[in-house]
């Protein structure tokens, strides 16, 4: 897949992964599946839409996902 996209859930990431960090990820996935690193106008709003939904989608893997030896907030 694409190098430029880190693995964003502990341990891999000391801290918690921002808003920042999932949008960047969601960019550069966008980028590769689309063959775009940046769209031309007529494609913009659906390149935007869709890193928009994937940045979404990987809030919500990681919000969701249980890693062993982490301990759960209460």
């Amino acid at each position: 897949m694409c190098r430029s996209i880190k693995t964003l859930r502990p341990p891999a990431m000391p801290e918690e992964a921002t808003e920042d960090d999932m949008r960047a990820a969601a960019l550069q996935y966008v980028r590769k599946v689309s063959g775009f690193h940046a769209p031309a106008a007529h494609n913009r709003e659906v390149f935007d839409q869709a890193v928009d939904a994937v940045a979404l989608a990987t809030r919500e893997l990681l919000d969701g996902l249980v890693v062993r030896g982490q301990r759960q907030a209460p």
